[in-house]
C-alpha cells in the first residue's frame, strides 16, 4: 500500500486524496518523532526542458541531430531552406561594398573644384563675369552634395547586408545550452510555424546539472536552508549515492497535506544519471540532529 501512494507522490498533485496518500506513506516509513531517521522520497528531473521551434515560417531543411543525441550551447541543430534570403544577403552585401559612386563623386568635387578656382582668378582679374563664378561654385556644391549622399547610400547598404543577414541567421536553428535531444517531433521536408499552438521541431533537456524534487513535512520547514548539502540516492538499476547541494526552499506551504517543497541542484557531468527517475534523499542538517537526540551524545 505504501509503494502504491509514494508513485502518486511524484503525479500532479491536485487533490487532498494524494496528499493524504502522500503522509500516509510517510507515517508508515516514519515513526512520529523520528522524521530525521528515514530517507525522504523525491525525483530526479532535468534542470529544464524545451521546445525547440523556428521564429519564422520555412521549409525544414535538415535536423542535424537525433534523440539521444548530446548537444552544445550554440550548437546548429536544424536549417531551414533559405535559398532565397541568402540570394537577398548577398545582393545586400555586394550592394554595401561599392565603390563605384563614391570614387565617381570624388572626382567630380575635384574637377569641380579646380574649375572654381580658374574661374573665381579669372573673375578677381575682370576677366570674367560674377555669374560663371558662381555657377562654377554652385557646381562644385552640387558635387560635394552627391559625395555625401553616395556614402549615406553606401551606409544605408551595409545596414540593409546587417538586416537580411539576420534574417538569414533566423533560419538556422542553434542549441540554447548544453543537454541532451529528448525527442524528434518535425522531418525534413515539413513546414514549420512559429508559435506555441505549433508543432516544435525538437524537445530538448538539460540534464547537467539535474533538479531534485524533495517534498517535506512542514516539521522539517526551517531545517532545511538553501546551500546545505544533500545526499541523493537513485531507485535502481542506478547505483551509488550523489551528493547535490538545495538550490530552493519554496516558501509557500500547501496547506491541505502540510507540506513544502524543495529543489536540490544535483552535478551530473558524466551524464551517468538519467533524469525521470525516483530517488531518496537525506540532508545532512536532519542527520546531525538526529544523532545529537540520540541518549549519551
Amino acid at each position: 500500500m505504501a509503494q502504491g501512494c509514494f508513485d502518486l507522490l511524484f503525479m500532479k498533485i491536485t487533490s487532498t486524496p494524494r496528499f493524504n496518500c502522500f503522509l500516509a506513506a510517510l507515517s508508515v516509513l516514519v515513526p512520529t518523532g523520528a522524521f530525521a531517521q528515514a530517507k525522504h522520497e523525491c525525483l530526479i528531473e532535468p534542470t529544464q526542458t524545451v521546445e525547440i521551434r523556428s521564429p519564422v515560417v520555412g521549409l525544414l531543411e535538415r535536423v542535424h541531430v537525433k534523440r539521444g543525441d548530446r548537444v552544445s550551447k550554440g550548437q546548429v541543430i536544424a536549417t531551414l531552406e533559405s535559398s532565397a534570403e541568402r540570394a537577398s544577403a548577398d545582393l545586400a552585401r555586394f550592394k554595401s561594398e561599392m565603390t563605384g559612386p563614391v570614387l565617381a563623386a570624388e572626382s567630380k568635387i575635384e574637377f569641380s573644384k579646380r574649375k572654381f578656382q580658374r574661374r573665381r582668378d579669372m573673375h578677381a582679374e575682370k576677366l570674367m563675369s560674377g555669374q560663371d563664378k558662381d555657377e562654377a561654385e554652385n557646381e562644385l556644391k552640387l558635387a560635394e552634395s552627391e559625395l555625401h549622399l553616395a556614402k549615406e547610400n553606401k551606409q544605408l547598404a551595409r545596414i540593409e547586408w546587417q538586416q537580411q543577414s539576420s534574417l538569414l541567421h533566423l533560419r538556422t536553428i542553434r542549441s540554447p545550452f548544453d543537454g541532451v535531444v529528448a525527442d524528434q517531433v518535425l522531418y525534413p521536408g515539413e513546414v514549420v510555424e512559429p508559435g506555441t499552438d505549433n508543432k516544435p521541431i525538437l524537445k530538448l533537456a538539460q540534464i547537467d546539472p539535474l533538479r531534485v524534487h524533495v517534498i517535506l513535512p512542514i516539521a522539517q520547514f526551517n531545517k532545511i536552508k538553501v546551500g546545505m548539502t544533500a545526499q541523493i540516492i537513485p531507485e535502481s538499476p542506478i547505483s551509488g549515492k550523489y551528493f547535490g547541494r538545495v538550490k530552493l526552499v519554496d516558501r509557500v506551504i500547501d496547506a491541505a497535506s502540510g507540506t513544502f517543497v524543495l529543489f536540490v541542484e544535483l552535478p551530473n557531468p558524466k551524464h551517468e544519471i538519467p533524469a525521470g527517475i525516483k530517488c531518496r534523499a537525506e540532508f545532512q542538517a536532519l542527520a546531525d540532529e538526529k544523532r545529537d537526540a540520540q541518549p549519551g551524545k
